[in-house]
């Protein structure tokens, strides 16, 4: 691999890079992603192949013949097994077992007689986008790459559907940016050797959920134990969240085992009734080897920090940007005790639970069995009997379901969650804001996308914990940008493909249960964490923190709705806006409904403030 250039930063971050296929046209095509500190490598021909930035202990390369690999992220994989699976190498559909064997999170790129393929992860922590470039096909693993080597805006239509609250499947998974293109999570594209052509190829499927909980637990065990270890086993320090939830304990009790120094993080909530602190300190007496840091509740960023200062280059609007000061608030400092990762329980909710959604169908395969379950969830989340039995009769396939729902963009907010929990998902809402302008955008592309639509699986349990899990990821990565920046890069294990396949394979009926608080995780982590450290049933709510940061921040949202950029593209009523933030606590506001709002605002004002040349490829997007 030729004109591979050291970095010049620490450990492992925010990886980002364009690929090309192997055609004289590729040079002028990546003569747009050359900056100073871009790193190449290049093909066989000496024509480039990657070019990004990434630091030397996050990729692993292997060439073979006609056959080049690279996978870039954490990966359990080292260059000599790469090298072998290259040398056996007939064609590329054979990388999909390869990409379903490997532990980690990483993109996987590889070329094979003159063609190209490029995958993310099953979870769409790592995506994949692509553009013409140049008269060219060009991958990337950030649409804002592609954006800028086309000088593209953001399309406006893409944008008022993420002001949908929620954004439904598949909505959430297209680029914002005209003339880029984005791949589902599921797929791998495949590039012609010229250039020209470009075609999909799905290489991942949710596995049946037909283990039992005794058999799924080691399972789930052991890929979450591999997890931890593809980011402990370099050793150094690393440090992790220990919040005082089962998630996160299970994460700095896997990573207290490797060797590793572990410093473990507790930021306690403002709430008096919130006991994460207590059971956080229970945890670290089982830790005696593990730094253990407090942090004081009072001095934490509140919800809705520091919008205004956001100057990240994203390449989408993320709610993330909520919760970003908080997020990134310690990482600086334990950079300074000598942490070159941060691991976060972040994505336990996603995995070891699972949708209520799947009694739909249990209701007529079991149908007293689930009846029993259902009585328990009525009581546990105070459903109403006649909005159950509704959600319970509703068959509805899922591009009517969708098609549905534009007659309810308008609607007040459901009274109880119990549609969303035993249906497709909770049916998306604009608020008195959003303009007839966004309506009739978000109605079009609503209408269009349910003509072609599919769920994530016909199971609408499945398909609810697939999309859960995705529309996680698409904060996480964002999260993961920011953090590397801030000086410390962030991860989170049960992210993983193989920690997400290893949970979604247990049987739904023994992973959510209205009688029992994560039994699939509780079991798994039997003889890792103590047992009293397994007995906790519930979670602490940050809603305190919410509303305390809404009521301190009404300035900076009052700011932020002055010379809106939303509202000169037409898209919200700049007026409603700043009455809403002159009274922070209207009714409604706690429930989250303005953070799409805030999202996007944020999102367009940050890359007004930045400066488009390079893009992330300059020093701007450390990684």
């Amino acid at each position: 691999m030729s004109d591979m250039h050291e970095s010049a930063e620490p450990g492992r971050g925010d990886a980002h890079f364009a690929v090309f296929p192997d055609c004289e046209e590729a040079a002028a095509a990546a003569r747009f992603f050359r900056h100073p500190g871009t790193h190449v490598l290049a093909h066989a021909s000496g024509r480039p192949w990657l070019i990004g930035r990434w630091s030397g202990t996050e990729i692993v390369t292997a060439r073979a013949g006609g056959t080049a690999l690279a996978a870039v992220g954490w990966c359990a994989a080292d260059r000599q097994q790469l090298e072998r699976r290259a040398a056996r190498m007939r064609d590329l559909t054979e990388l999909d077992v390869l990409a379903r064997s490997l532990a980690g999170s990483f993109h996987l790129v590889a070329t094979h007689d003159g063609q190209l393929r490029v995958q993310g992860t099953a979870s769409g922590l790592r995506l994949v986008f692509h553009a013409r470039v140049g008269g060219i096909h060009v991958a990337a693993t950030s649409a804002d790459l592609l954006a800028t080597a086309l000088g593209s805006k953001p399309d406006t239509g893409r944008l008022a559907t993420r002001l949908l609250w929620p954004v439904p499947h598949p909505l959430y998974e297209t680029s914002v940016w005209q003339g880029v293109e984005a791949l589902s999570p599921e797929e791998a594209l495949i590039v012609s050797a010229d250039g020209q052509r470009v075609r999909r190829s799905r290489w991942w499927r949710p596995p049946e959920p037909t283990r039992t909980l005794a058999r799924g637990a080691p399972a789930v065990r052991a890929a979450l134990a591999e997890a931890v270890d593809v980011r402990t086993r370099p050793g150094g320090v690393v440090s992790c969240d220990l919040s005082g939830g089962l998630d996160s304990t299970s994460v700095c009790f896997l990573a207290a085992r490797s060797t590793a120094s572990v410093v473990a993080a507790t930021w306690p909530g403002r709430d008096p009734a919130d006991t994460d602190l207590a059971w956080a300190r229970q945890a670290a007496e089982h830790l005696p080897k593990v730094d253990h840091v407090v942090w004081d509740a009072d001095a934490s960023a509140l919800v809705y920090s520091d919008l205004l200062g956001i100057d990240d280059l994203l390449d989408e609007p993320t709610i993330g940007v909520m919760d970003r000061s908080r997020v990134l608030q310690h990482l600086p400092w334990l950079a300074g005790r000598g942490s070159r990762v941060h691991l976060t329980g972040i994505g336990g909710d996603h995995v070891a639970w699972c949708s209520e959604a799947y009694y739909h169908r249990l209701l007529r395969t079991r149908p007293l069995f689930a009846l029993r379950q259902l009585r328990g969830f009525c009581a546990l989340w105070t459903w109403p009997l006649g909005a159950t039995a509704r959600a319970l009769a509703d068959s509805r396939a899922y591009p009517a379901w969708l098609a549905d729902s534009v007659r309810h963009l308008r609607a007040p907010m459901p009274e109880s969650s119990v549609t969303g929990s035993l249906g497709w998902g909770m049916s998306p809402r604009l608020f008195p804001w959003m303009t007839t302008e966004t309506e009739r955008l978000a109605r079009r592309a609503l209408l269009d996308s349910a003509a072609r639509a599919e769920p994530l699986h016909t199971d609408r349990g499945l398909h609810t914990d697939l999309e859960l899990i995705r529309t996680c990821t698409r904060i996480i990565r964002q999260w993961e940008r920011m953090a590397t920046r801030a000086g410390l890069p962030m991860a989170s294990p049960y992210l993983d493909d193989r920690v997400i396949e290893a949970c979604l394979a247990v049987r739904p009926d023994e992973r959510v249960t209205p009688w029992q608080y994560k039994p699939l995780l509780t079991e798994a982590m039997r003889g890792v964490v103590p047992e009293e450290c397994l007995r906790r049933a519930n979670k602490a709510e940050a809603s305190m923190d919410a509303s305390d940061g809404l009521r301190r921040h009404r300035g900076d949202l009052m700011t932020l709705w002055t010379d809106s950029r939303l509202e000169s593209l037409g898209l919200v009523d700049g007026a409603e806006l700043r009455r809403l933030a002159q009274r922070p606590s209207a009714p409604g506001l706690r429930d989250a409904i303005l953070y799409s709002t805030i999202a996007c605002e944020v999102w367009l004002r940050s890359h007004d403030q930045a400066p488009r040349t390079g893009s992330r490829m300059t020093d701007r997007g450390v990684g």
